[in-house]
């Protein structure tokens, strides 16, 4: 079955950077697209990026310039970069794949001074 495991997450200053990885299992990685999804409580759940089987991105407009989404592959790895990080991107990041309805337990992000 489909495993995501995301890690990474921690606190970080205003203005700081974190690189969250997420290793998947149980399906062909390289022909799915994979994303990055992030939620607050009291909040839906916002896609935060994707990236396609050939590599193509998409962002949020709320990170856009700021994150950067990769993948391995090789290693079955999904990768957010995320520098200048502000308050408001606070939250439990998650990573998808498309097609699957499996979400790990996600990473907490917590932006603060």
């Amino acid at each position: 079955q489909v495993q995501l495991v995301e890690s990474g997450g921690g606190l970080v200053q205003p203005g700081g950077s974190l690189r969250l990885s997420c290793a998947a299992s149980g399906f062909t990685f390289s022909s799915n697209a994979m994303s990055w999804y992030r939620q607050t409580p009291g909040k839906e759940r916002e896609r935060v990026a994707t990236i396609y089987k050939a590599g193509s991105t998409t962002y949020a407009d709320s990170v856009k310039g700021r994150f950067t989404i990769s993948r391995d592959n090789a290693k079955n790895m999904v990768y957010l970069q995320m520098n200048s990080l502000k308050p408001e991107d606070t939250a439990v990041y998650y990573c998808v794949a498309h097609g699957s309805s499996s979400w790990g337990q996600g990473t907490q992000v917590t932006v603060s001074s």
